[in-house]
């Protein structure tokens, strides 16, 4: 498998031979592709294994950055492995070392160490390669349920030995053996529950299961020669799982696949698209929306803004960069409960930008307004954003009547100019009282008389060159 780069090149356009400098990666995408390959080689930490919080939201890997970790017993309990980044600052002409990951096991004796060292090294390896062959450890007994369990490191030669006696009952039992393949293929389902349950491969696969596996391993050679004889049958699933592989060669398989297959269902995009957001992949997101009308037929309108509110849940970042993306057409159809989340971190670029592309408060009108105008000094982003467009329905009157409970005057007086009726809203109040508000209601009732006694404008006509009013 190739080593996670921290720097990307690309081939040279003057000469494809040579390669050039193209930027640095994105920290959480560095960081989801290890997260990935510790995790498919049973190497994750058993207690958490998390990006510090200062490496989120789009930041990249500084430039001539290298990584190492450190492995040791925590103060009060479990075993810690930190992960770093060290560069030289060419601004403060100094070096810097700045905390990247932290990992913790719940041991807390020798053979926990030792995993956590071996942890580490498999990290290591995965930046800087393995420069050999190299015997992988087994785990015998869980930490949690056996904390005498033991680390075994088996040399070449051991792992070799073991292989060939492997191999010669495996022969000798081949019948048998497909018998009980078939058995635990049907009780633990997918190619990928079969491999992690029974510790190896199964003796036939499909084009599909040999496809899954490329995925999963990073193995885009392997995906290039079985993927296109399991399109047919798999492709949704196929794509689903490529959009779910972190790191360029899962975009790699992603872009491979969609070249390849013309349409997919709504449900299986959907998916697919989720994968994406969950492994913080801003880049495969925005090419597989991109590409999402061209192979889903009849679109629902409100895909994008679906992905958007998707995405604001665990990724922020990604749900900002699809809502710059969108068109005016797809963030009119998206769903209002998108201004009710921003409204929630008084996002205000983000609220300006979803009103100024023409979304509909709709039932989320009245909450937004609420957290906007329960604390006074909030009350000017709803201000703006009513100045801006008029996105509150003229029949909601939970979203005025929200309003008057937290005494916005002004914002009430934005919605009454917009075209909400205040006798209509007067009578329906009647049903939900609104005591202690009683200036508010009057300061409105006066603005309502003065917008009534305006004079309606005449349009002007125009006789012989003249214009009378």
């Amino acid at each position: 498998m190739d080593i996670i780069e921290l720097e990307r090149w690309s081939p040279s356009k003057e000469d494809p031979r040579k390669l050039e400098y193209a930027g640095q990666p994105v920290a959480q995408e560095v960081f989801e592709e290890l997260k990935h390959r510790l995790e498919c080689m049973g190497y994750l930490p058993d207690e958490y294994f998390l990006l510090d919080r200062e490496w989120e939201n789009g930041r990249e890997i500084p430039r001539d950055a290298d990584i190492f970790c450190t492995t040791d017993y925590g103060s009060s309990e479990g075993v810690y492995l930190d992960v770093y980044l060290k560069w030289y600052d060419e601004n403060q002409k100094k070096s810097i070392t700045k905390s990247f990951i932290t990992g913790k096991t719940l041991g807390e004796n020798g053979n926990d160490l030792d995993r956590m060292f071996l942890i580490s090294s498999a990290i290591t390896k995965a930046f800087h390669g393995d420069h050999a062959t190299h015997a992988r450890y087994m785990m015998i007994g869980g930490v949690e349920d056996d904390t005498g369990g033991a680390v075994v490191h088996l040399s070449q030669q051991e792992q070799k030995v073991i292989i060939e006696a492997l191999v010669e009952q495996r022969e000798r039992q081949e019948q048998a053996m497909s018998q009980t393949e078939q058995l635990l293929r049907r009780m633990t389902g997918s190619i990928t529950e079969y491999v992690n349950t029974v510790g190896m491969r199964p003796l036939r696969m499909s084009d599909y299961d040999k496809t899954v596996l490329a995925i999963q391993d990073g193995e885009l050679s392997a995906f290039k020669e079985s993927y296109p004889k399991a399109l047919e049958t798999n492709a949704d699933d196929l794509l689903i799982e490529a959009a779910g592989r972190p790191g360029a060669v899962g975009r790699k398989m992603t872009v491979l696949l969609l070249a390849d297959t013309e349409q997919f269902p709504e449900t299986a995009y959907r998916a697919a698209c989720q994968k994406a957001i969950d492994i913080n992949d801003p880049e495969k997101v925005s090419f597989l929306l991109e590409q999402a009308e061209s192979h889903v037929p009849e679109l629902s309108p409100s895909f994008h803004g679906e992905m958007a509110s998707y995405a604001y849940l665990e990724h922020r970042f990604i749900a900002k960069e699809i809502i710059k993306q969108c068109n005016e057409e797809q963030i009119t159809a998206a769903p209002s409960c998108l201004l009710e989340q921003f409204a929630a971190d008084k996002d205000f670029r983000t609220l300006s930008a979803l009103v100024e592309k023409g979304i509909s408060g709709g039932g989320s009108s009245a909450r937004t307004l609420h957290m906007l105008t329960y604390n006074s000094h909030d009350s000017w982003i709803a201000e703006e954003l009513l100045e801006k467009r008029m996105w509150v329905d003229l029949d909601d009157y939970n979203a005025l009547h929200a309003c008057v409970q937290n005494d916005a005057v002004d914002v009430c007086k934005l919605l009454l100019n917009g075209g909400i009726d205040f006798d209509v809203y007067q009578q329906w109040a009647k049903n939900y009282p609104c005591a202690g508000h009683e200036e508010t209601l009057q300061a409105l009732a006066a603005q309502c008389s003065e917008i009534q006694a305006e004079p309606e404008q005449v349009p002007a006509q125009e006789i012989g060159g003249q214009t009378f009013g």
